[in-house]
């Protein structure tokens, strides 16, 4: 990594192509801050590919989505009912700490994402997600064990995931892990 990615001492430019892209369960998230300390935020580049769904959860952090391309649709609990929302270009949608939430693709295109949150989260993702290269293909369905990993670590951390039965009350269905 660049001296100026690295410098902790002043404003530097982060340069996008240098940092990593991991794949998180799907969707692929791109780090655009680098080396957050507890008080950074972590800025990141989300990309939804179609068909693709983020579950029920919920995690004491807040997390704030603008969408650059694309459109998905995003849940919102709102006075113990669940509804889908969609976002489309410029849009934002803003998640609080603790809010159950979930995300889903249902176009036939990509949709592109800046997610801004807490380090934590990054953490989060750092240690769930699998490195991806650049020019590699879409994200394939993911295996028993990396879902188990999952589950554990999001267990960890605190954070909350609905049951499959949870899940097909609002519409999103999952396989079952063997």
């Amino acid at each position: 990594m660049s001296k100026l990615a690295t410098d902790r001492d002043g404003a530097r430019p982060v340069a996008a192509a240098a940092n990593e892209i991991i794949d998180v369960l799907g969707p692929t998230i791109q780090f655009v801050s680098s080396d957050e300390g507890e008080n950074d935020p972590c800025i990141m580049r989300s990309v939804l590919p179609p068909g693709v769904t983020v579950p029920l959860h919920s995690h004491p952090e807040p997390e704030t989505f603008i969408d650059l391309s694309g459109r998905i649709e995003a849940l919102k609990e709102s006075a113990g009912s669940f509804e889908w929302v969609s976002v489309g270009l410029g849009d934002v949608f803003h998640v609080p700490g603790g809010a159950k939430h979930a995300f889903r693709n249902p176009s036939s295109e990509a949709a592109n994402i800046i997610v801004a949150a807490p380090p934590s989260i990054g953490r989060f993702f750092r240690e769930i997600g699998t490195p991806v290269a650049p020019d590699a293909q879409s994200p394939r369905p993911p295996s028993a064990n990396a879902i188990r990993h999952f589950i554990e670590t999001s267990k960890r951390y605190g954070y909350w995931n609905a049951t499959p039965e949870e899940n097909a009350r609002i519409g999103i269905f999952l396989g079952q892990v063997a």
